[in-house]
């Protein structure tokens, strides 16, 4: 199914490499005002090229296209020989736990296949403007400045030997970056290795799990040049036919989600706590807990089950009583349905505090998403948020099994952890592919 292909990368000059700490970025959206405004101050950030800013009397997309021909020219930035599978390994460990995780995978060139294709699936849905943005900066730079994160599944576990023996001799790493993970880049280069690759994924669908924007970015720009080519002026080898992703595998345990939890900001100010329990209770069972930093291990592993945070300290259970689960009335697949989060946003924030459908949720005022359990405490004790509600996290199968229903789940379900970094490998949709690369185009099968 997927076709993916090696990259002939750009990386940091090598000389570079002893500080990769000061030139690696982390998502836009993953990271705080204050943060990221240090990492515009480093001046050969690659947050100057992923998420660039007007510059010089320039709007951003063109400073950031001034500023990678300055890299190049003056080599800041320099491509790779030959072209390559870049094995990516991220050591982690979970909030509470000591246990060590290695999140393992690749990044490459996978086909930019539309959705009505069936082999690159999503799971959530995108602004508008937003995916403009993406198609906007690739076309200006011609470069792909960050990976996005898609998984395939492989119980046979094929391709990580190979990995192994690669990250032994590594191309860089990070000391720890700004959520606590070490990150090592390796690169292999070796044809029937690579064709291995090739194999696996040519065998298996991929559902993507970070980076809804920029890769409906990639699909935008690739309609528009197919658009300017014409009939036949395309032979869809083009390198603005792929796309740059990270690659890991769906069935490692090591591939883990946490909770996106959410935060009430609006509700009316007459409205008393007494009468927001009021209107939880034809929905949910409503149970008082002595601690509000007990709620997550409460409701762990409990279907349908939810902590709520109220100003003073209030802290509750609430669990949807199974006889109403029938009454959601959603137009979605029976597996968004099941979802705890869809069970949230219906029964409490639409039916039961009247805050609008799916999308006005979405796109209103009324909810934010956060992480961490200390903040959501913080921000309601603040009088930032009127409550919090607490979630479970969603597990891998359930992912896959909205994704292969056709649906999307709500907005900010998933939080994959760790996080990619942007600057370890850029490529460039320039006509550059060498000779070398031609060897790849037609997989071969497993031996």
């Amino acid at each position: 199914m997927a076709e993916i292909q090696p990259v002939r990368g750009w990386r940091y000059n090598p000389a570079l490499l002893t500080q990769i700490d000061d030139v690696v970025s982390p998502l836009f959206d993953v990271v705080s005002v204050r943060q990221r405004e240090a990492l515009y101050q480093q001046p050969l950030n690659s947050i100057h090229l992923s998420v660039p800013r007007p510059e010089g009397g320039l709007p951003p997309h063109a400073a950031a296209a001034r500023r990678l021909a300055e890299w190049q020219a003056a080599g800041v930035l320099r491509q790779d020989e030959l072209p390559g599978i870049y094995v990516y390994y991220q050591y982690f460990r979970l909030p509470g736990s000591r246990r060590e995780r290695c999140r393992k995978g690749f990044m490459c060139h996978i086909r930019a296949y539309g959705w009505e294709e069936g082999v690159v699936l999503r799971h959530e849905n995108t602004l508008p403007a937003a995916v403009n943005d993406r198609a906007e900066l690739l076309a200006e730079l011609q470069f792909q400045t960050s990976a996005t994160h898609g998984l395939y599944r492989d119980e046979a576990f094929a391709l990580e030997r190979l990995m192994d023996e690669a990250i032994q001799d590594p191309l860089c790493r990070t000391e720890e970056d700004y959520q606590g993970a070490r990150d090592v880049l390796a690169v292999i280069q070796d044809a029937p290795t690579i064709r291995r690759f090739q194999a696996v994924l040519a065998a298996r669908q991929v559902i993507l799990a970070d980076g809804h924007h920029r890769y409906e970015g990639s699909l935008a720009y690739r309609q528009a040049r197919e658009l300017a080519a014409g009939p036949g002026g395309s032979t869809g080898r083009e390198p603005w036919n792929y796309h740059l992703m990270y690659l890991t595998n769906a069935a490692s345990d090591d591939l883990r989600i946490l909770p996106t939890h959410r935060l009430l900001l609006e509700l009316p100010a007459s409205l008393p706590d007494a009468e927001l329990l009021a209107r939880l209770a034809p929905y949910f069972t409503v149970q008082p807990q002595a601690e509000a930093q007990d709620l997550p291990e409460i409701i762990a592993g409990k279907r349908w089950a939810f902590g709520l945070y109220l100003p003073g300290g209030a802290a509750y259970k609430l669990r949807l009583r199974p006889e109403v689960h029938a009454d959601l009335a959603w137009d979605t697949t029976a597996e968004v349905k099941d979802l705890d989060l869809t069970v949230l946003h219906y029964f409490a924030f639409e039916k039961a505090l009247q805050l609008g459908g799916a999308e006005a949720q979405r796109s209103g005022p009324a909810l934010a998403y956060v992480r961490g359990l200390a903040e959501c405490l913080q921000r309601v004790d603040r009088g930032e948020a009127r409550a919090a509600f607490l979630t479970n996290e969603v597990t891998m199968a359930q992912v896959e099994a909205v994704c292969h229903s056709g649906a999307v789940m709500p907005a900010k379900s998933t939080f994959f952890y760790p996080k990619t970094l942007a600057g370890l490998l850029f490529s460039s949709l320039e006509n550059d592919f060498s000779v070398f690369d031609q060897v790849f185009h037609e997989p071969q099968p497993l031996a």
